[in-house]
């Protein structure tokens, strides 16, 4: 999934914590945010939902939830997101790993924000146990554990029919 906003400054210092915590309040028994990377204009997500209502109902929280938070501490009101969510659906393994490159090593494409680094502190890079090297000393994914373990067979084993994710990795487009 992925959320464009109109405004550049979702990965302020200012507006951080507050996308983080909507992210972590967005998550329910029937929809799950799994991995996150937030970029300065969008947010990249793999999220699992049990039913087409649930992600349907669980995107629209979430956009909700977070254009009211961030307008609310920018001081701003009108529309936060410039289009409705785009959603690709993920039926192999191979589409999995794939995006899960997109999202965990999305920095990659907009290295001027993070100039040298093997992995974006604004991601779930952290939580994820499917890198090929052990993660660099002393990384840290900025915030608290804010994702929710996958309850697919997809997410959970069937993406590393096609090897672990290396640190170097780049994404292609999905």
């Amino acid at each position: 999934m992925t959320l464009r906003a109109a405004v550049r400054s979702l990965r302020s210092q200012q507006v951080l914590q507050t996308v983080l915590g909507a992210l972590r309040d967005s998550n329910r028994h029937s929809f799950r945010i799994v991995h996150y990377s937030i970029q300065s204009n969008h947010v990249h997500l793999i999220v699992e939902a049990d039913s087409r209502a649930s992600l349907s109902t669980g995107m629209r929280g979430l956009a909700v939830r977070l254009a009211r938070r961030v307008n609310r501490l920018l001081f701003r009101r009108g529309r936060l997101w410039a289009d409705r969510w785009h959603g690709q659906p993920l039926t192999s393994p191979r589409q999995v790993r794939n995006a899960l490159v997109y999202v965990l090593q999305n920095h990659r494409k907009h290295a001027a924000l993070v100039l040298g680094a093997k992995l974006d502190p604004l991601s779930s890079a952290e939580w994820f146990n499917g890198f090929a090297e052990p993660l660099p000393a002393g990384f840290r994914s900025i915030g608290p554990p804010l994702t929710r373990a996958s309850r697919t067979w997809l997410l959970q084993y069937g993406w590393r029919r096609h090897g672990r994710i290396r640190l170097a990795e780049a994404p292609r487009r999905l």
